[in-house]
């Protein structure tokens, strides 16, 4: 089962418990979240009791829990990990985020199963096949246009979930393979070393240089703020912000940025004729108005969505440039003095500032103390942290961002949201004569709905409207609780009245058996059935991109058809060179030098060719090629002498434990297929 196609679903990151239920209060419709293991995010994973604790917050507002189990599994960890399933059904989460086909083979419980970004869908046969695979959200992959989109929602009817903002990865996700290669740290295992995010020379064909100390594999962060019409336009349901490693002040942020983009967005459809609603419940208000600007980034791309662009790099620095704030005016010995370009803005104790020396590296300027010296006119004395002489190239004229406003991050530390869920009150009287009771009705917005009695005298009043403004007042009191009045109706009981220590009695067990009567209303997700009999997955050979790490697995795509598969990279002791990784993203084009820029330039055109670069770090290399008719680059590479014989040990050691150890032969060029 998807999303009704009018309901809209806003996925939130949570490295803990506690910001996953500040991610609900701010207006996530859905929390994904690490569980105890296998949630490819090795330092971001969550006690069952923890992951329980926010499922029973969620789900209060009909929000819902997902716990990623998308790393690659070793055969010793299948059992481990189907158990884990079981616990976390038990706690009442509602689906799983998986990566491993070889779950799919598992005795599972019937809870609904999506697809993580790893499982790397980009075409409408490969979203097909896992839809009809028995997965019933898929994420889809960040390069894709949104005529790409449009044909993969043509292909399937199950939800289509896409990210909306947060950090890039160069690469398709689920084909890198650079931090394996070098560290032994799988990034399917949830260990990347980030090497996309290194500075390298990139060297030509002749040797020449052609970039000195760039960051040329570190992209900008994704915001498609400006683009959600047109995504839910070409079939995305589900919004996905990107950030299990984010603190909590950034999940508030950009939790609520979103809420607001969405709300709004809906509100124009409905008037338009076009009625869209969030699949969960309630409306939030916000203490603060969000900006996306005030939390780590490292500027902004919309990436592929409208095709591709030149400007989607962060090549001269993976840190946080922050916003322009003013210029240094005099640098003293032990202070700077700055100008705001703004003088409405002020600076704060705490601040972190930023610039760029002469070599266009970021260097940092944290403020230990800021003062005013003439605050109307923007200008201010800060005293840094460290010693002024120890910053490099800081000199008058010179451009200061500010890359975190301290003012703000304690604003956010704080609460900063309400979500109430509307209801209709209903007072009555229960009976006639003196004798006669009250009862209570609540209705919500999903229109689950109690009536509680209690056995209250009721009064008549000798000012008839005091008394019913009195008692309106009291009943309406739900400041506490999850729900707010939109209409308290008194019609029964007109000109009478009944104590306020009666009317709170009956208000606080009508608001308890409201919220029973959600809960019993909420149904679980419903496990999507595969097709059967199995229907063929859409290649017949599998290279070691298909990321096969164990038998199951394996079972998995030979009962679908595919005929040779190859181990994953993590599991081949000799690889030799391949591809490490493959992108949409093009260092060619990024650089101006794509062939296709340079057709029909007078004196370029058939000068320049996709000849393979090469990245050097230190003693790291890798080679660029450049495959021109799907638009791509392999960034090619060997694993490190040394790296391949310690996961050996590593298995030889699990298997001297009793643990089984499978290792799959691949035959002579299967490496070459380029399996997903």
């Amino acid at each position: 089962m998807s999303l009704p196609d009018h309901l809209l679903e806003l996925l939130a990151p949570a490295r803990t418990a506690d910001i996953g239920i500040e991610a609900v209060n701010h207006g996530a419709d859905a929390v994904y979240i690490g569980g105890p293991s296998f949630g490819a995010r090795s330092s971001a994973d969550n006690s069952i009791d923890d992951i329980a604790r926010l499922v029973r917050h969620a789900h209060r507002w009909h929000s819902r829990i997902f716990v990623t189990l998308n790393t690659i599994l070793h055969d010793e960890e299948l059992e481990p990990a189907r158990r884990l399933t079981w616990q976390l059904y038990d706690a009442g989460v509602d689906a799983l985020i998986i990566q491993d086909m070889g779950l799919l083979e598992l005795d599972l419980p019937p809870i609904q199963l999506h697809a993580s970004t790893q499982t790397d869908i980009r075409t409408p046969e490969k979203a097909r096949f896992l839809q009809d695979a028995g997965l019933s959200q898929l994420v889809l992959a960040r390069e894709l246009t949104l005529e790409q989109i449009r044909a993969v929602r043509a292909a399937t009817h199950c939800t289509l979930e896409y990210f909306v903002h947060g950090a890039l990865c160069v690469a398709y996700s689920g084909q890198c393979y650079i931090s394996q290669a070098h560290t032994g740290r799988s990034a399917n295992r949830g260990e990347c070393s980030q090497a996309c995010r290194l500075p390298y020379k990139v060297v030509d064909a002749q040797g020449r240089f052609v970039a000195h100390d760039k960051h040329v594999l570190s992209m900008k962060d994704n915001n498609q703020s400006a683009n959600l019409a047109a995504l839910v336009d070409a079939g995305i349901r589900s919004f996905k912000i990107e950030g299990r490693y984010k603190d909590l002040g950034y999940v508030k942020n950009i939790t609520g940025h979103y809420r607001v983009l969405l709300d709004a967005l809906m509100e124009e459809r409905a008037a338009g004729g076009q009625p869209l609603a969030r699949s969960s419940s309630g409306r939030t208000r916000l203490g603060f108005v969000p900006d996306p600007n005030q939390n780590f980034n490292r500027e902004f791309t919309d990436y592929f969505v409208n095709g591709r662009r030149e400007d989607i790099g962060a090549f001269d620095s993976p840190k946080n440039p922050g916003q322009p704030i003013g210029f240094v005016a005099r640098v003293g010995a032990d202070a700077v003095e700055l100008r705001l370009d703004d003088p409405t803005q002020s600076l704060h104790n705490g601040d972190g500032l930023c610039y760029y020396d002469l070599q266009k590296e970021l260097a940092g300027l944290a403020v230990n103390r800021a003062e005013a010296i003439d605050a109307k006119a923007g200008r201010w004395r800060v005293f840094p942290k460290d010693p002024v002489a120890s910053l490099k190239d800081l000199r008058r004229g010179v451009v200061v961002n500010r890359n975190r406003d301290a003012h703000w991050q304690r604003r956010l530390e704080k609460p900063s949201a309400e979500r109430r869920i509307g209801v209709w009150m209903q007072l009555a009287a229960d009976g006639a004569g003196p004798a006669a009771g009250l009862s209570l009705t609540l209705t919500d917005e999903d229109g689950c709905s109690t009536t509680v009695r209690h056995p209250v005298a009721l009064e008549t009043a000798q000012d008839a409207a005091q008394a019913a403004r009195s008692t309106r007042e009291q009943i309406g009191r739900l400041g506490t609780t999850i729900f707010e009045a939109i209409d308290v109706n008194l019609d029964a009981i007109q000109g009478r009245f009944a104590p306020a220590s009666a009317l709170n009695a009956l208000r606080r067990d009508a608001v308890t058996a409201l919220e029973a009567a959600r809960a019993r209303a909420l149904q679980r997700l419903p496990r999507a059935e595969p097709v059967e009999p199995p229907v063929p997955f859409p290649q017949e050979h599998l290279s070691y991109l298909a990321n096969v790490l164990n038998s199951a697995a394996r079972r998995f795509y030979e009962r679908h058809g595919v005929q040779l598969i190859a181990p994953a990279y993590e599991a081949i002791q000799e690889p030799g060179e391949v591809s490490l990784m493959i992108t949409k993203h093009c260092v060619r084009f990024s650089l101006s030098l794509c062939p296709k820029q340079a057709k029909g330039v007078t004196g370029v055109q058939g000068t320049v060719r996709a000849e393979p670069l090469q990245l050097v770090n230190g003693r790291e290399k890798l080679t660029l090629r450049f495959d021109c008719k799907p638009c791509e680059m392999h960034v090619v590479g060997r694993m490190k002498p040394g790296v391949a014989a310690q996961a050996q040990r590593e298995r030889a050691l699990a298997g001297a434990a009793g643990v089984p150890v499978i290792v799959y032969r691949s035959r002579p060029g299967a490496m070459a297929d380029q399996g997903r």
